[in-house]
């Protein structure tokens, strides 16, 4: 049995080298013609190249998102500074679908460890996992039914917790008893956490209305997600969850015109920064990258697939309500979230 935390936090509105000159050369060897492509670097406190272990980390969006790449950017630092002197820590950024593949083989062909974020990576990851089948691969975030490689571990944050826990916030909340799901794109993980945000708001509130979810079809175009939030807002909704990164900037605009609310995440902020935000749902997804690397450096890593949020011994998901939610609300939302840690409540 996980170790459980009450639900609902409540918030007020060689060494003579220079390391930086390290940095660059780990990098041009990485990568080589990428680093015009993809803006290769380290961690501020990458190791240098004596290191005992190399990892390369392929985070195909922006590490300041407020979204699931700064989130597992976070990690990333945290792992870095960690493992100074034992792991040599590398990354690329912003990398195109079309180049998923050759960043990927550019990290394997000099990396003990190669790390992959997002399910939109599943597809590469698995390919050239089975190109180098002596180097060790993981995947942050991919279809949470999907089978582990000999050499392949999948590591599932599930948000899945968190778009439950988020579409029970969003029927409590709600003044007008519909809400609405808006995704970044129509992936497997993705379509699962609407289904599993719907699921949320029915164990709540039974007589609630779920619109039909929406998919940007990207997750960092705030102008696209503000209009499938206004479209939701005037289907008659006034509360929204998501799963988006830079997007939900748009989605918070719409809700400032629609007076309406949404639930952010999976980074909280203070509930003062925007009152558009009824509350967050928080999901460590960092915390999996500093699982990696602690496995590898203690020569325990395996290719397995891990779910980690409630389920996991250290739990990563949680919700933060704003304001002063009725005291029911917080009671209905800590007996889901203890059901969800029991495993009485599935979200995959």
């Amino acid at each position: 049995m996980p170790q459980f935390r009450p639900l609902v936090r409540t918030r007020t509105r060689p060494r003579t080298r220079s390391r930086s000159l390290n940095r660059a050369l780990a990098c041009a060897a990485a990568f080589g013609g990428l680093v015009a492509l993809t803006g290769c670097g380290g961690s501020p406190s990458a190791s240098t190249a004596d290191s005992t272990f190399k990892v390369g980390v392929l985070f195909p969006g922006s590490l300041s998102d407020d979204g699931f790449m700064e989130s597992a950017y976070r990690g990333y630092q945290r792992a870095a500074k960690k493992h100074d002197g034992t792991i040599a820590f590398s990354k690329v950024e912003q990398v195109t679908t079309a180049d998923y593949e050759q960043a990927l083989v550019r990290f394997a062909t000099g990396s003990d460890l190669v790390i992959s974020l997002g399910g939109q990576t599943d597809a590469a990851v698995r390919k050239v996992a089975a190109r180098f089948p002596d180097v060790k691969f993981a995947e942050i975030g991919g279809p949470a039914d999907a089978e582990p490689l000999d050499n392949l571990a999948l590591y599932d944050p599930q948000q899945a917790e968190a778009a439950y826990l988020s579409g029970a916030a969003s029927a409590l909340l709600s003044k007008k008893g519909t809400v609405a799901f808006v995704g970044g794109a129509e992936l497997p993980a993705i379509v699962n956490a609407a289904k599993n945000f719907a699921d949320g708001a029915k164990a709540a509130d039974p007589g609630v209305k779920v619109l039909a979810p929406q998919y940007v079809g990207d997750f960092n175009d705030a102008a696209k997600a503000k209009q499938s939030a206004l479209a939701d807002f005037g289907a008659g909704a006034d509360v929204l969850g998501q799963i988006l990164n830079l997007g939900h900037k748009g989605l918070a605009q719409a809700a400032a015109q629609s007076d309406g609310s949404l639930i952010g995440g999976p980074i909280a902020h203070p509930c003062s920064s925007d009152a558009a935000y009824a509350g967050y749902v928080e999901t460590d997804i960092g915390a999996e990258i500093e699982y990696a690397a602690d496995h590898l450096a203690a020569d325990t890593w395996k290719a397995e697939s891990v779910h980690f949020g409630l389920t996991f011994e250290e739990p990563h998901n949680d919700i933060v309500l704003c304001g002063n939610p009725a005291s029911a609300t917080t009671k209905k939302l800590d007996g889901l979230k203890a059901k969800i840690a029991a495993g009485e409540i599935r979200t995959r």
